[in-house]
């Protein structure tokens, strides 16, 4: 057995030295093109209905809609459903928009000037003044204002042609401060039959301070004059959670990359994806504005997604798509070309998808395609795949055959011993007793040979007379005993 198992492992071992040039062009995939498909736009507004009971004369009900912008930023999907990560400011307004409403239906009805803003104010006239008070909110039996508030939230994906009416969302989750994560879930179409692409979460954030990273989103809705815009940063000392977030820093101190990302979450990035250089995969969020960007790392928002009850997931989109463009990176544009139309035809209108198939088409059997040149060079520089198919069919025909001759050289076993005879049955041996006699007899006597004189072939001394008085066997030749009547060699009579 030590041998067979010896062989075996062998031409395991064998199988996966053969193995390695297959699988050893294999390469991580790009830096961002594996998140930017799952990148959105989120835009987010609050809907306002409000009565306002007007019986300062006659009792008149008047009737407005008001619709407040709460926030503009990026969001990513992280599940084939529709499950959006962003942040809680881009969705979720910290004024009340119920005064902002007040504001606008009393300057509106009663001509008097009133700030079209979130804070309460006062006015001149004593009555109308009361009559405001008493419209904003919270609700009492005397309230002079009936409101409705709905919050509307649309997300638009990154899709070619550009959808103008985008996706409806809500709310699942919201986080306890405006620069935590919010998590929202598509509740309207989604194109295509398998969901939407993901992107993937990373472990957690890198230690080093200056990690390159690349953060990606929208500064408007995607559209034909509107890309993803990608900007390159690195990170500085690590920061608290939450609020706080880790700073961005340029190690060659070129750049304030502090304010050049903060203006860039003002236009839209807030709650853009930041992306790891190493593997492509979202290591945090974009925060902060102004003259101070930050990031809040990837554990915040597994905590967020985790409270909401989702669970982020890659789909069948991502796996096609990430298999070509690993092609696509390698420079294999003849295999990659297939795999984005399969991407396509899972997702019709994916940007990123799109415009890589036309460069592998365009490159495809060029002088920078790698599988065009493996097909064209020459035998004897390159190595086939089917002398290893060979090798590797031999080897288990080897194994098989020593496993078979070890099989068949084992020594069998021994046979169990006989049992004994059952009592009662057993014979007694043929010498037992005491006056038995045993009769030997010899099937085929000895012939008789005449005795001759000896032929000298050597120069022997001479050959002293015989006595006479000692005889011989005639038969055999043997001497005989004296006073013997018989041979004892052969039984022969000494006296015929």
């Amino acid at each position: 057995m030590a041998r067979l198992t010896a062989l075996a492992g062998g031409a395991a071992v064998a199988l996966v030295l053969l193995a390695l040039p297959v699988a050893a062009h294999e390469h991580p995939s790009g830096i961002t093109d594996l998140v930017t498909p799952a990148v959105v736009r989120v835009e987010a507004t609050a809907h306002v209905e409000i009565t306002l009971l007007d019986h300062i004369g006659d009792l008149v009900h008047v009737e407005r809609s008001y619709d407040v912008p709460i926030g503009v930023g990026t969001g990513t999907v992280v599940s084939p459903e529709g499950a959006i990560v962003t942040l809680t400011r881009v969705v979720k307004n910290e004024q009340d928009v119920a005064v902002y409403a007040a504001n606008r239906i009393f300057a509106e009805h009663h001509d008097v000037k009133i700030p079209a803003d979130f804070e309460r104010h006062k006015l001149k006239d004593d009555l109308l003044d009361k009559h405001l008070r008493q419209c904003y909110p919270p609700k009492s039996a005397k309230a002079t204002c009936i409101f409705e508030v709905s919050t509307d939230i649309t997300v638009f994906p990154n899709v070619s042609p550009a959808d103008p009416k985008g996706l409806k969302a809500e709310l699942v989750k919201a986080g306890p401060r405006p620069d935590s994560p919010a998590v929202l879930t598509t509740s309207g179409r989604v194109i295509g039959s398998v969901g939407l692409p993901t992107a993937p979460l990373a472990d957690k954030v890198p230690d080093q301070q200056g990690s390159p990273t690349n953060i990606a989103g929208f500064i408007g809705r995607p559209g034909p004059e509107v890309k993803e815009t990608v900007e390159i940063a690195h990170l500085g000392k690590g920061g608290g959670a939450g609020e706080k977030g880790r700073q961005f820093a340029d190690p060659d101190k070129k750049v304030d990359e502090p304010v050049k990302l903060g203006g860039l979450a003002d236009r839209g990035l807030r709650g853009a994806p930041v992306i790891g250089d190493k593997d492509g995969h979202i290591i945090g969020m974009l925060i902060g504005g102004g003259k101070d960007a930050r990031m809040i790392g990837v554990r915040e928002i597994n905590a967020a997604l985790t409270k909401a009850g989702v669970t982020p997931r890659r789909g069948p989109i991502d796996t096609a798509f990430e298999a070509a463009l690993t092609r696509y990176h390698t420079k294999y544009y003849t295999e990659a070309a297939p795999g984005f139309q399969r991407v396509l035809e899972l997702y019709p209108g994916n940007v990123v998808a799109a415009t890589l198939l036309k460069d592998s088409l365009a490159k495809r059997g060029g002088p920078e395609d790698q599988g065009t040149k493996k097909a064209a060079a020459p035998v004897s520089r390159s190595t086939p795949l089917w002398p290893f198919i060979v090798v590797a069919g031999v080897l288990f025909m080897a194994a098989g055959a020593g496993a078979f001759v070890l099989w068949r050289r084992r020594a069998p076993e021994e046979p169990p011993p006989d049992l004994p005879p059952p009592a009662g049955q057993r014979q007694p041996p043929l010498d037992e007793g005491s006056n038995q006699t045993v009769v030997v007899r010899r099937s085929q006597p000895f012939a008789i040979i005449p005795q001759q004189k000896q032929v000298l072939t050597t120069q022997d001394p001479p050959v002293k007379s015989q006595d006479p008085s000692v005889k011989y066997c005639t038969a055999c030749g043997m001497r005989l005993g004296h006073a013997h009547r018989f041979c004892g060699y052969c039984g022969n009579p000494s006296e015929t």
